[in-house]
């Protein structure tokens, strides 16, 4: 499985952030520009996106089990191997625009940061995983997560990750900054506390910019 590290016209953008950032809110946002642009284009999440993801997705987010760290990561990265494989790729080979609510990123934050485990097992199985494919955007919307986990609670009952201690969820948001400062060309850190019309226009303005719309 071979893809492009970066696609060419900036067309792969994923959304990362804490529990409760809005990333759903802002997708929204950015998939309706995208509409009125007339840009074709594919919103998929992780994990999901495929019957084998929807399934894993079930798995890691139940309350009622105890994954360990490893197993977590593996099941999420075969989710994301699924998904390149039978979504993103086709859809970038096909000159589509990909948004993705989530990606490799958050397993760095929530399995490296957040669980410890070791950085280069990450980024190795997730190259085996993804041939190797890295968005040419990354909207990072920041949010501190004691609100965040405020906004997530007001949801609704709490799935397996958002019941997580307060300290895990702190290392999350470090390990999301970390990856940012890392690759400040790829990542818009965005503060999540910023009217959502504001929010939406950034990040509109950071699409078009990639992909040339002028």
């Amino acid at each position: 499985m071979t893809h492009p590290h970066d696609p060419p016209g900036g067309r792969f953008i994923t959304f990362e952030g804490p529990e409760g950032a809005g990333k759903t809110t802002q997708i929204t946002h950015l998939t309706r520009h995208l509409d009125v642009a007339g840009v074709p284009h594919l919103l998929t999440r992780e994990p999901g996106g495929t019957p084998l993801g929807t399934r894993v997705r079930e798995v890691v987010l139940d309350p009622a089990l105890h994954i360990d760290p490893l197993p977590e990561f593996l099941l999420y990265s075969a989710s994301r191997a699924q998904l390149v494989q039978d979504v993103i790729g086709p859809a970038l080979a096909r000159g589509e625009v990909v948004v993705c609510d989530r990606y490799a990123d958050s397993s760095l934050a929530y399995q490296g940061a957040g669980r410890g485990l070791d950085a280069g097992l990450l980024r190795s199985v997730t190259h085996a995983a993804t041939g190797g494919l890295t968005p040419a955007l990354t909207v990072l919307l920041d949010l501190d997560p004691r609100l965040g986990l405020e906004r997530a609670a007001a949801r609704g009952q709490p799935d397996r990750l958002e019941q997580a201690d307060l300290g895990f969820h702190d290392r999350v948001r470090a390990g999301f900054l970390a990856l940012a400062a890392g690759e400040p060309d790829r990542f818009l850190v965005l503060d999540a506390t910023r009217p959502a019309d504001d929010l939406a226009r950034t990040i509109w303005d950071a699409v078009r910019a990639r992909l040339a719309l002028g």
